[in-house]
C-alpha cells in the first residue's frame, strides 16, 4: 500500500518520462506507469517524454513546460525521483515546488505519494535521502565507466569505433530513390527539396561519405 493518499478524484494526471538515450526505456517507462494507474482505477490524461541526460537544463529535460501544465490538485506520476533532476538539491526543490502548487507527486519504484497536505519534516527527509541515493547510485556507475575505460587503455586496447564505420542514417530507407534522382542528374538540393528533407546539406554528408555521388557518376559514363 502507498505511503500517502491518492485520490481518484484529480484534476488531470500527468505522467513524465525522461531517458538519456535508450528509446526503449521511455516505452518500459510508459508500461510501468500505466500498469499502475490500471491497477489503480486511474486514467493518464497526458504523457511528457524527454530523452535527454539530467545534465541538460529544466527546458531541455521538458520540466518548465510540466510545470506549466500542472495546476493545483493535480497529480504527477514518475517511475521513480532520479527521472527529476540529477542532484538532491535540485529533486528536493522541485518537489518543494510542486507541493506548493498543491500537487501530488507518486514515486512509483519508492512506493510513495506525496501531497500537500501531507508533507511534513518526515516527507522531507524521506525525499532528499532517495535523491541522494540516486546521485550516488549515478556517481558509482559513472566511476565504474571510468576505470573499466582506463582498464582498457592500460590494456592498449583502442577505444571507439573503427575509423571508417558507417553509421545508420535517416536517409538509408530512402537510398534507391536518392539513387533513382541523382541518376537523372538532380542536384542534391533539388533532391533534398522533392523528398521533403529540411536541408540538403546533411543529405550531402551522406552521400559524399558513402561514395554514392561518385559511384552514380561511374554508372553514368
Amino acid at each position: 500500500m502507498l505511503k500517502g493518499i491518492i485520490a481518484k478524484n484529480t484534476s488531470k494526471i500527468i505522467g513524465y518520462i525522461r531517458t538519456s538515450t535508450d528509446k526503449q526505456d521511455l516505452k518500459n517507462q510508459q508500461h510501468e506507469i500505466l500498469s499502475y494507474t490500471n491497477k489503480n482505477d486511474l486514467k493518464v490524461y497526458e504523457f511528457i517524454e524527454t530523452q535527454n541526460s539530467s545534465r541538460k537544463t529544466p527546458k531541455q529535460r521538458r520540466i518548465e513546460e510540466l510545470l506549466d501544465k500542472l495546476n493545483s490538485h493535480d497529480t504527477l506520476i514518475v517511475t521513480e525521483l532520479s527521472r527529476l533532476g540529477r542532484s538532491s538539491s535540485e529533486i528536493l526543490t522541485l518537489v518543494n515546488e510542486l507541493i506548493k502548487k498543491k500537487i501530488k507527486v507518486i514515486l512509483i519504484k519508492q512506493n510513495v505519494a506525496i501531497s500537500s497536505d501531507r508533507y511534513d519534516m518526515n516527507s522531507k527527509v524521506m525525499v532528499t535521502f532517495f535523491s541522494l541515493f540516486g546521485e550516488l547510485e549515478r556517481d558509482m556507475v559513472s566511476l565504474r565507466t571510468k576505470e573499466a575505460l582506463s582498464a582498457k587503455k592500460a590494456q592498449g586496447i583502442k577505444l571507439g569505433k573503427p575509423i571508417g564505420t558507417i553509421q545508420k542514417s535517416k536517409f538509408d530507407k530512402d537510398l534507391d530513390k536518392i539513387k533513382e534522382l541523382l541518376e537523372y542528374r538532380l542536384s542534391v538540393r533539388k533532391i533534398a527539396k522533392h523528398m521533403g528533407y529540411p536541408n540538403y546539406i546533411s543529405l550531402n554528408k551522406y552521400l559524399n561519405k558513402r561514395g554514392i555521388k561518385e559511384a552514380t557518376r561511374v554508372n553514368l559514363k
